[in-house]
């Protein structure tokens, strides 16, 4: 009998203000410059993790088109491959370390997961995140909460008519300024 290769598990990760926005308006993510991270969680998640899925407006929103390329997650310091969830491919503009898919949720995490090597799938972007919670694809939720209120942008989780999603919480900490707190979901 053979074994199957070690799995990573499929994370949600991501930094939310206080007011539960994780972008300001159109996807800025200026407003993270300066805070104060727990030491070591950056070079954690940079550790574990294997690859990224995202949606295609943070893919969108990132792209340099002067420069033909869209920023690394974690400053840089991660290098991987990053799966972009969209309806249209087609019209993507072509950069390095990316791949853009046109396929379920399910498929896209499997895909993401397969080439993740045993590391965790990061899953970005509330439009990704929403259909995996929907699909009951996520093993574990990690947010960082910072001490900012933004009062518009993309909220975490939107979901009208949705039943009510429970989580169990695995860790609760904080650094000297962002409180990071990560999740399981309850299995019913």
């Amino acid at each position: 009998m053979t074994s199957s290769p070690a799995r990573g598990k499929v994370l949600w990760h991501l930094t939310m203000s206080l007011d539960g926005f994780i972008a300001g308006p159109g996807h800025s993510m200026d407003w993270m410059s300066g805070l104060s991270f727990t030491p070591g969680i950056v070079e954690e998640m940079v550790a574990t993790t294997g690859a990224i899925l995202a949606g295609r407006r943070g893919f969108d929103a990132g792209y340099d088109a002067e420069g033909g390329q869209n920023r690394r997650p974690y400053g840089g310091k991660w290098d991987g491959p990053i799966f972009v969830l969209t309806h249209h491919p087609e019209d993507a503009p072509p950069a390095a370390g990316f791949t853009f898919l046109n396929c379920d949720i399910a498929e896209a995490v499997r895909t993401g997961l397969d080439a993740a090597g045993g590391k965790n799938l990061e899953v970005f972007g509330a439009g990704v995140a929403r259909q995996c919670v929907e699909r009951g694809l996520i093993d574990e939720f990690s947010v960082h909460i910072a001490p900012v209120m933004l009062g518009d942008g993309v909220r975490l989780f939107e979901a009208p008519g949705g039943a009510p999603v429970r989580w169990d919480l695995v860790r609760d900490g904080g650094g000297p300024e962002v409180v990071d707190l990560r999740y399981r979901p309850v299995r019913e």
